[in-house]
């Protein structure tokens, strides 16, 4: 995994650094996901995998994608096919959502509650995250049963567990000390 994530880097910030030369940061994300899928289907990812020369990718692929990619993203595709790097696609796509939250000050938080949060309990939540976050914020609410009550929130690497097994795990561990 590592390795496709260090294949994919450089393609993911050229592409980047392109689509915001051109002003066009959504359609390439865009074009990149739908990409992205296409090299996910079983069909194509076995056709890619197999000894295939980059010729043959290449044509496969813009003719699955065909009104999907402008010029330029047909011109990023045929150059992912001659150096073999086509399956880099959706690891691509990971990386240059990354530099594109990055460069737009958003970040995507999943929170996760044991009822359905109401309108009121979204925005009090999404304002005290822009504060700390000091970004635009993206929440994904999740409802899971298994929470008693409380909340977990994720975001990148910060984890906030104010569920009620949480706080009970938190006190077992410091009472054992």
């Amino acid at each position: 995994m590592s390795e496709l994530t260090t294949v994919a880097r450089p393609y993911a910030k050229a592409a980047f650094e392109y689509a915001v030369e051109a002003n066009a940061i959504d359609t390439w994300h865009e074009m990149l996901v739908f990409a992205a899928e296409v090299s996910k289907n079983e069909t194509i990812d076995t056709f890619l995998s197999g000894n295939v020369s980059a010729d043959q990718a290449q044509t496969l692929f813009l003719g699955v994608c065909e009104d999907q990619l402008n010029s330029n993203g047909q011109n990023f595709i045929k150059v992912l096919a001659e150096n073999g790097r086509l399956t880099a696609l959706p690891e691509i796509v990971v990386q240059f959502g990354e530099l594109k939250a990055e460069y737009e000050k958003t970040i995507s938080v999943d929170v996760t509650s044991a009822v359905e949060l109401s309108t009121a309990e979204e925005e009090s939540i999404s304002a005290a995250l822009i504060k700390r976050f000091d970004r635009k914020v993206k929440l994904n609410c999740i409802v899971d049963k298994n929470i008693v009550s409380g909340l977990i929130i994720k975001a990148g690497d910060i984890v906030i567990d104010g569920s009620i097994q949480g706080k009970l795990n938190r006190l077992a561990t410091t009472l054992q000390y």
